[in-house]
């Protein structure tokens, strides 16, 4: 089931979010939760999901975390930094991506997301770096 209000949050502040078809499961600020629906149109050679799609998956569902885990007085973030590991491919179904913030900072908020194929294979790991601004 989508989280209509997680949903509305990721299109409204990042319209390639939207473009991209991202659904949020649920947002609160210690876990946030999205999926992506594989389609050829997001692939690489082979069928396989393109690095670059799962990368913005993880991006937006880690700066979503980050945003509910700003400090009072912050009016938003930025990535500063992402490292992605790459495990398996997605050739069909949904990545699904969870995000938990690490650290939550004044300066900066640190957040770890996975994303898992639809049967919970662990796909990449994502590190990121969130400027508070």
């Amino acid at each position: 089931m989508t989280d209509a209000e997680g949903t509305s949050l990721f299109h409204q502040t990042m319209p390639f979010a939207s473009r991209l078809g991202i659904e949020a499961l649920s947002h609160a600020p210690d876990l946030v939760r999205s999926r992506l629906a594989w389609s050829e149109s997001l692939c690489t050679l082979g069928g396989v999901l393109h690095g670059g799609v799962l990368m913005s998956l993880a991006d937006a569902t880690g700066a979503v975390c980050a945003f509910l885990n700003l400090p009072s007085g912050a009016s938003g973030t930025t990535t500063l930094e992402s490292k992605t590991n790459f495990l398996r491919s997605v050739r069909s179904g949904y990545a699904t991506a969870s995000s938990r913030p690490l650290h939550a900072g004044r300066r900066v908020v640190v957040v770890e997301t996975e994303i898992h194929d639809d049967e919970g294979k662990l796909v990449a790991k994502v590190t990121q770096t969130q400027a508070v601004l």
